[in-house]
């Protein structure tokens, strides 16, 4: 393989979030979603010749930061999106915050389709909205959308926004067109924006494909905001780069306002240069990448399925966070997580962090060398027979 992701790296005393936060001793983390390869080559030449530079002020944002976005929406989705619709952010959250902030007013409800990113949660929340839960069914093992409980709860006049998570975190789902115009109509039909959390679309494996909600049409183009980054398929979240595009100017200018209200519209020069490298040098890198993510999740399918029979996988479509549910072992998810973290130091989410729905199961990161993943399969089999 060209590049290698069965490098163990130390991540321990840098900082991480991931790893240095245990609650207790030597823990394996396998919760939050950032991974443990080194970014794309590429990336790290970039980002040296800019550090080799050493001088780091106030930095523009180039034409060639649009044009890689441009480019590389058209090469993987067939996506034509226009410049003017593009604003460069700092990441996602801080996008989403905005245009909650921007589209709706306080005591509004901002549907959500549970179980979900629960920092869809906690931004409604702290912006005054009141968070509105459209869950998912679960049938025989695979998720769907609730189209009938949508068009109810989208008919409420207080329901302003539908976040939609595309492809879906934490039940791995990529969405088909169909579903997607779907749930489309039912917003145009009841005057709800929808705002798609896009952030994993590059992380869609073999016999899928992701659908821009953008790309469906004008009509669903003008009632959407389209949130996304190169962090999570590039491994860059510390670099806090990300951007949005609507090709609603009023959303737009409304979005922006908000950014500017709070003083945040320049972006790290560190994150400029990773995502120019990104989406203009790493193309082979992430597809390499993807192989390697699916191969994990073939062997922790494999191996849940020899060893944990009672354990279910949920079918992974895209990003590197396996959902399992665990219901059969009758205990509560935090249960779960709980006994794993004290008893076998394996540190992964209790589904409930992602709303209620997501009771009885658990959220594993497999974006790790296999060894790392084996290592913490094992726990997982010891802390669950």
């Amino acid at each position: 393989m060209k590049y290698n992701f069965d490098e163990v790296l130390s991540r321990c005393g840098s900082d991480s979030i991931k790893w240095d936060e245990a609650p207790f001793g030597e823990v394996l983390p396998m919760w939050i979603a950032d991974m443990d390869f080194k970014s794309a080559p590429a990336i790290l030449n970039a980002l040296q010749k800019r550090v080799d530079h050493g001088i780091f002020g106030y930095t523009e944002i180039p034409d060639a930061f649009y044009d890689a976005i441009i480019s590389w929406w058209k090469r993987r989705y067939d996506f034509n999106l226009d410049k003017e619709w593009l604003i460069p952010v700092s990441g996602v959250i801080p996008a989403l915050s905005a245009a909650i902030q921007s589209l709706s007013k306080k005591g509004d409800h901002v549907l959500v389709q549970s179980p979900v990113y629960n920092h869809f949660y906690s931004s409604i929340e702290n912006n005054g909205r009141i968070a509105v839960d459209n869950n998912l069914l679960y049938h025989n093992g695979k998720y769907s959308i609730d189209f009938e409980d949508l068009a109810q709860k989208a008919a409420d006049p207080k329901a302003k926004i539908l976040i939609i998570s595309n492809p879906h975190n934490p039940v791995g789902r990529v969405w088909t067109k169909e579903e997607l115009q779907h749930v489309g109509n039912i917003c145009l039909e009841h005057n709800v924006v929808i705002i798609s959390d896009e952030i994993h679309a590059d992380l869609v494996f073999e016999g899928h494909i992701h659908i821009p909600f953008a790309s469906l049409g004008e009509k669903y183009s003008l009632n959407s905001v389209t949130l996304s980054s190169p962090t999570k398929s590039f491994n860059f979240a510390g670099l806090q780069v990300g951007y949005f595009f609507t090709q609603n100017e009023q959303f737009r200018k409304a979005i922006q306002s908000s950014f500017k209200l709070m003083g945040v519209e320049l972006l790290n020069l560190f994150g400029i240069t990773a995502l120019i490298a990104a989406y203009e040098e790493s193309e082979q890198w992430l597809d390499a990448l993807k192989e390697y993510l699916h191969e994990n999740y073939l062997f922790l399918t494999q191996f849940i399925n020899s060893n944990l029979p009672q354990i279910k996988v949920t079918p992974l479509e895209a990003t590197y966070l396996v959902w399992l549910d665990c219901t059969a072992l009758g205990k509560t998810a935090d249960e779960l997580s709980h006994q794993l973290l004290e008893e076998q130091k394996l540190w992964i989410n209790s589904g409930t962090m992602y709303g209620a729905a997501g009771e009885g199961f658990l959220r594993i990161n497999i974006a790790t060398p296999k060894v790392l993943l084996q290592t913490g399969l094992e726990k997982l089999l010891k802390g669950l027979s």
